[in-house]
């Protein structure tokens, strides 16, 4: 590349920068978007960090139990919760595409009516294996006595991108959904929700099925890994820019005297 046509010109003793103008553009455009990449990755580290370290500290006050009268998402948001009441298994909905060790299930929500009101608290009762196809649903035993739940109290996260709504179109109930849009499902049924979802203690005896909770801050290492990677990309164009572009200043170098 001669002189004339460099769009960047820098000198540095014998070296010396000349970089035409797409390629200086382009690395001028990709190296804040790779570090803004790796700079996300490590937010979001530090905001499982955070969000692991409020669970851990209302784990620490003694359960809650939870009554006809309507909580705030605050107030309940990763307490130990306790309930007692029956389930209404006809207003049940699996979300679908829930893995377990390589296996693709459904999670089991299933309100309970609380005892002494007519308030209802969804209750995840954990993971169940695909049936022999989609079109045939697993079959779900629900106790019909009184039960007494206890676990934690969830928010449920409808936020970020999904293909398609939450409930499948079509009339009457559909008990399978995408996900939880806790919104749409107090529009589908005929009663009052608490805000929060109870993830069914692992030890806990009311109906449950296979409930290894993962904890909020698992993923840590993998965004650590990702902003790595972004980083390194940063650093690696930021070289070949370099190294593609800089030639030895010939000028700099001393003549030889004719003899």
């Amino acid at each position: 590349m001669s002189a004339a046509r460099a769009f960047v010109r820098l000198r540095l003793g014998r070296l010396q920068l000349h970089a035409g103008f797409w390629p200086t553009c382009a690395t001028a455009l990709l190296l804040p978007l790779l570090a803004s990449l790796g700079l996300w990755q490590l937010d979001r580290a530090a905001f499982k960090r955070r969000v692991q370290a409020d669970y851990d500290a209302r784990q620490e006050t003694p359960a809650m139990r939870l009554r006809s009268d309507f909580e705030t998402p605050e107030t309940l948001r990763y307490r130990r919760v306790v309930a007692r009441g029956h389930y209404q298994p006809e207003y049940q909905i699996l979300l679908d595409n829930r893995v377990h060790q390589g296996q693709v299930g459904y999670h089991v929500l299933t309100p309970l009516r609380i005892e002494g009101g007519k308030m209802r608290v969804l209750v995840n009762r954990g993971w169940v294996a695909l049936g022999p196809d989609r079109a045939q649903l697993p079959h779900i035993e629900t106790p019909e006595v009184l039960v007494e739940v206890e676990g934690v109290a969830t928010l449920p996260q409808t936020g970020g991108f999904h293909l398609g709504g939450a409930r499948p179109p079509g009339t009457g109930w559909q008990p399978v959904w995408q996900y939880l849009d806790s919104a749409e499902y107090a529009r589908q049924v005929p009663f009052a929700l608490q805000p929060a979802v109870i993830l069914l203690d692992p030890a806990s005896p009311a109906g449950g099925f296979v409930r290894h909770w993962a904890r909020l801050d698992a993923g840590i290492n993998t965004h650590r890994g990702y902003a790595f990677t972004w980083f390194s990309l940063a650093v690696a164009l930021a070289a070949i820019y370099i190294l593609v572009n800089t030639r030895t200043n010939d000028d700099a170098k001393p003549k030889r005297k004719s003899r």
